[in-house]
């Protein structure tokens, strides 16, 4: 049977990995163990579809040496000794154990000795965090590499080098239509293995071989309602789904999230959430972060359709939450007056003491060390002179948790008042 598109595509060499630069790219840790041959075992844990088999197979393809696939769930523990007899002869074997959280007891105890004594250099794969769900006998021996979502310029490469790539991608002329192109790299969720693999039967099944819009949205059975070729329909929706959290409109904003489900693009609305927790909640309800991030990333982990369930919690929690952008206001504020003030003199106060010939430049000379007072404050100029009365912070006071903090800060407003 031929292999997919995704299969003939898949990374030979490091250098053809596409995206994983924190890992990958020029002196990061997995290229400087090729590099230098000193390839160590090693657990790669993400969202599927960004790489861990071609990582895997791309070390042994760079580094010449034997290589091999493991199923922890339904490969046997004889294949398993088959390979170790293999290692023996071969100098030195990579092996590829695809879903080891779910490697059972037996197995473990075979593999531990041989993975001990580098008879066998392991790559782990797996999407669970490896923290939680592998046992620490294998943990200990192993480095741990967490590996992110391809971004949508990172799909577009790899799309481009298979149309390019007559060998092993199309050996005919392919046209990819522009909103086809987007469509595609912005709705896969940074799954390079579902875009190379929707590219292909909508190649195949295009007329002509040009693949239009409507060609990729049957290829992925999922309509372009949120996409145009400028992206401008996809960022009114999420400017909506924004404007209708910040507004309380739960239903609106469940209606503009609905939309951009349909549309599919993950990242974009999880980044969004995120922005919207901290800019228009703020420190009016600091749980909804907490709660956002953690139901971000249960949908990066799920993926739709499942992903559209903590989503959903979380825009119900998030447009029904108390508002404040006060932390929002501060800090663009500080920012302007830095732009047009630039770096101001730190006072001398507050500056490093602790090297030799600071004493004498009169660095931290003067400071009062504020635990050492009554309630843990004592009154001293903080901001540099030009600065010093100015007011970033202003409370909105609509939840409870911002109540409290500007409660304090009167408090110490009133302490520097009776100081003065």
């Amino acid at each position: 049977m031929p292999q997919n598109l995704a299969r003939r595509m898949r990374p030979r060499t490091i250098d053809e990995i596409i995206g994983q630069e924190h890992l990958i790219g020029q002196g990061k840790i997995i290229r400087r163990m090729v590099e230098t041959k000193l390839l160590s075992s090693m657990i790669l844990y993400g969202p599927p579809g960004i790489g861990k088999t071609s990582i895997a197979s791309a070390i042994a393809g760079t580094m010449e040496v034997s290589f091999r696939v493991f199923n922890a769930t339904t490969d046997s523990k004889k294949y398993l000794q088959e390979i170790a007899e293999e290692a023996k002869f071969s100098g030195q074997l990579v092996l590829l154990l695809d879903e080891i959280h779910r490697l059972d007891k037996p197995k473990q105890d075979f593999l531990l000795p041989l993975i001990e004594n580098g008879q066998i250099i392991l790559i782990g794969a797996t999407t669970e965090n490896p923290y939680f769900s592998v046992v620490p006998a294998i943990r200990s021996r192993v480095q741990i590499f967490e590996l992110l979502p391809l971004e949508a310029l990172d799909l577009e490469k790899a799309v481009n080098l298979a149309l390019q790539d007559k060998e092993r991608g199309f050996d005919f002329e392919v046209t990819l239509t522009e909103d086809a192109l987007y469509f595609l790299t912005h709705s896969t969720n940074g799954d390079v293995r579902s875009a190379l693999n929707a590219l292909e039967l909508a190649v195949l099944s295009s007329e002509n071989h040009r693949v239009t819009l409507e060609d990729m949205e049957n290829s992925l059975q999922r309509r372009a309602i949120t996409f145009d070729k400028a992206g401008d329909a996809h960022y009114d929706l999420l400017s909506a789904l924004q404007k209708s959290i910040r507004g309380s409109d739960v239903n609106a904003s469940l209606h503009y999230a609905a939309r951009l489900i349909e549309g599919g693009d993950l990242q974009s609305l999880a980044r969004r959430l995120t922005v919207i927790a901290y800019e228009d909640i703020g420190l009016a309800n600091p749980d909804a972060a907490v709660h956002t991030v953690t139901a971000v990333q249960a949908a990066e982990r799920l993926g739709f359709p499942e992903a559209r369930i903590p989503i959903a919690n979380v825009i119900v929690d998030l447009a029904l939450s108390p508002k404040s952008n006060a932390s929002y206001v501060a800090i663009d504020s500080a920012l302007s007056d830095l732009e047009k003030n630039g770096n101001l003199p730190i006072p001398a106060h507050l500056q490093d003491g602790h090297y030799a010939g600071a004493k004498d430049l009169g660095r931290s000379e003067g400071y009062h060390y504020a635990h050492a007072y009554s309630e843990h404050w004592v009154n001293q100029q903080y901001l540099p002179d030009k600065l010093k009365n100015a007011d970033y912070f202003q409370s909105d006071g609509l939840g409870k948790y911002e109540r409290a903090l500007q409660t304090q800060l009167d408090k110490i407003n009133e302490k520097k008042k009776s100081a003065e």
